[in-house]
């Protein structure tokens, strides 16, 4: 008797090692990511409710959401990795999804089901002209190599500035710091007022947007010769004010340094 309740225990165990080890090789099956590649035509996706999919990009992408399903669907973008939740079942919408730096589009046809929808992570890959594969991993090691210069650093303050909200594009490497709001008094004369507005920082330089107002009853000509402080590039963004009350009387600097704005000034 006591030989049989040995055994039995043993097969117990045994029986709960191997339903263990099933569970944990469905875990690693399912974490596996399905890769596919993008040949311009739109993916098929289809979502199960309440279940997270998960989708990886070669880089730091943009998630564009059709109205009809922007309640039903929760779009997430960290780093390159997108997780789509939809909350209800939806018939098919177009997702398009855009990558930061190249502006390369992907487009994705998906829909929503309560079961039978994709259980695999997604990963999506490109292969260019001469064959090479480009996806996550390599992509995050070509990070560095396409850093902003200072023409492209001050485009993109000038868009931060001016642009429509729905036309900004935010960029991998630049990033944003603070900067004193308070009036400084940036240019010879004391015929205008300039106050930082905000201020990136990218691959050891800075960027920082100032706007520039004029004060006087003369319409004022800016030469960046007049500029106080020690700047690497500076860019107006109108190199003439009419006078003051006017609706021209105020512009924007773009100066470029190679430490903060607080200390360069």
């Amino acid at each position: 008797m006591r030989e049989t309740n040995t055994f039995n225990q043993a097969i117990v165990i045994w029986l709960g090692v191997a339903l263990l080890l099933l569970q944990s090789l469905g875990h690693a099956e399912t974490e596996t990511p399905e890769r596919i590649e993008w040949k311009k035509a739109p993916i098929r996706l289809e979502l199960t409710v309440g279940q997270e999919q998960r989708i990886e990009f070669p880089t730091s992408v943009k998630v564009g959401v059709p109205a009809p399903v922007q309640a039903l669907l929760r779009t997430q973008s960290v780093n390159g990795t997108v997780y789509l939740l939809a909350h209800a079942p939806f018939g098919s919408n177009r997702l398009m999804v855009r990558e930061l730096d190249s502006g390369r589009i992907y487009l994705f046809d998906v829909t929503a089901a309560k079961e039978g929808g994709a259980s695999h992570p997604i990963q999506i890959y490109v292969t260019g002209n001469d064959g090479t594969t480009k996806d996550s991993a390599t992509a995050s090691n070509e990070v560095g190599l396409d850093r902003p210069d200072y023409i492209q650093l001050t485009c993109f303050a000038a868009q931060q500035l001016y642009a429509p909200s729905r036309l900004l594009i935010d960029r991998p490497g630049i990033v944003r710091v603070p900067v004193r709001r308070d009036p400084v008094d940036l240019l010879h004369g004391g015929g205008v007022e300039a106050t930082p507005l905000v201020a990136w920082h990218s691959n050891g330089i800075y960027v920082t947007a100032v706007k520039i107002t004029n004060r006087t009853n003369q319409a004022q000509t800016l030469d960046p010769r007049n500029l106080r402080g020690a700047w690497l590039t500076a860019s107006f963004q109108h190199h003439r004010l009419l006078p003051k009350g006017d609706a021209a009387d105020t512009t924007a600097v773009y100066l470029i340094s190679a430490r903060p704005f607080e200390v360069s000034r």
